[in-house]
């Protein structure tokens, strides 16, 4: 049975913009699914509360608060 992972869309103001599910059935599989999601902003991947990974966009720095 796949994991349960969130996508998360960060937007430039360091908020989330959108989520999406990703089914997969480890953290290498899901970390190249999150990964075709970067379009523009930036992605971070979680598992629950645990997180996986984030995907920066080419040429964009990530966010400062």
């Amino acid at each position: 049975m796949p994991w349960g992972y969130y996508a998360y869309v960060i937007g430039d103001d360091g908020h989330i913009q959108n989520r999406v599910e990703v089914h997969c059935d480890n953290d290498e599989e899901a970390k190249r699914c999150a990964e075709q999601l970067v379009d523009g902003h930036a992605i971070e991947l979680w598992q629950e509360a645990r997180k996986v990974a984030t995907f920066q966009p080419k040429g964009h720095p990530p966010f400062q608060p």
